[in-house]
């Protein structure tokens, strides 16, 4: 099978090319690098924008999968219009022309961030999906343009991910568990501004088989679906870091915990997942930790502005 990735270069695509690499497929990358390429030498590697893709560009390949997009609310936020181009309208632009050209399945990587603020409730994939946040509309968008797309013989499947958290080679350090393990290191200490929301944590190496749970299903299957590790309060992050760098690094570290407001505050059921795509997580944020420390030595310097986006991201729209 021949597998196109845009955005595979990036951070949860380097580590689950090598693994899709391992199952004997063919995986080609379009990208702009702007992180640069951590690839295997094998996969073929497109700097090109996806907008600039053409039918004939992708009618060789079996399946589509959307990686790209900006990332995370502080870019989203630091430019709007640039935020609803790549996870609005790009993935709508590429599924459209992977339909047309006779692609078997698309696949798209959202964000629970579209379940906006909820109270004490576990949402499923049919609950009211509200966000307020230019990132949340944005990836909301996204998976509405790409799911009405599904018909017979074109499959869709758009997933909802909790934060993906972990090591990857073209790492970041601005997810919430990387965020505490490197202030734990760096600071002694861990700031939580709100010990009381909730968030889904997805291990990137629970992402990854995700990913090939979706490509290796049913062709009939199509839809939405939530996937994280599972479910945890920024407090309980903040414990299980501070534990996790005592166990393994030996390291005392202290909690600064703050009563910020916060708007985003979400929970979620990935059942459907389970039962649909027989995924079943196997990394806590625990494991997520544990990842973190053996593979500490390949991003130890916790100053390179490649591990955070927004910083590359100000840095390439100060150049144009």
């Amino acid at each position: 099978m021949k597998i196109l990735i845009a955005g595979g270069a990036g951070y949860i695509g380097s580590v689950m090319i090598p693994k899709l690499l391992e199952r004997g497929y063919n995986v080609d990358v379009i990208d702009l690098f702007w992180f640069g390429n951590h690839l295997p030498k094998e996969v073929g590697a497109i700097n090109k924008d996806i907008f600039e893709l053409c039918e004939d560009d992708v009618k060789d390949y079996d399946q589509v999968i959307f990686l790209a997009g900006l990332s995370n609310d502080p870019m989203a936020e630091f430019s709007p219009a640039k935020n609803f181009i790549s996870n609005a309208s790009a993935p709508a632009f590429l599924c459209y022309i992977s339909k047309r050209a006779g692609v078997k399945r698309f696949i798209y990587a959202g964000s629970c961030s579209v379940y906006g603020y909820t109270v004490n409730e576990l949402y499923d994939e049919n609950s009211p999906a509200i966000s307020n946040y230019p990132y949340g509309i944005s990836k909301l968008q996204g998976e509405q343009a790409v799911i009405q797309m599904i018909e017979e013989g074109f499959s869709v499947i758009a997933f909802r991910q909790g934060t993906v958290c972990g090591y990857s080679p073209r790492m970041r350090l601005d997810l919430v568990v990387n965020t505490m393990f490197k202030t734990a290191l760096t600071e002694k200490a861990i700031t939580i501004n709100n010990p009381a929301i909730w968030r889904p944590i997805l291990s990137i190496n629970d992402a990854a088989m995700a990913y090939i749970r979706a490509i290796e299903t049913n062709e009939t299957i199509s839809g939405i679906f939530n996937i994280a590790s599972g479910n945890y309060t920024v407090g309980e992050i903040g414990d299980l870091v501070k534990a996790g760098v005592k166990k393994y690094l030996n390291l005392n570290v202290d909690l600064n915990i703050k009563h910020i407001k916060d708007f985003r505050n979400y929970k979620v059921s990935f059942d459907k997942a389970k039962k649909v795509l027989s995924f079943h997580p196997q990394n806590g944020v625990e494991s997520i930790i544990k990842d973190l420390v053996d593979n500490i030595k390949k991003f130890e310097d916790f100053n390179n502005p490649n591990y955070y986006n927004i910083k590359v991201f100000k840095k390439i729209l100060a150049r144009k």
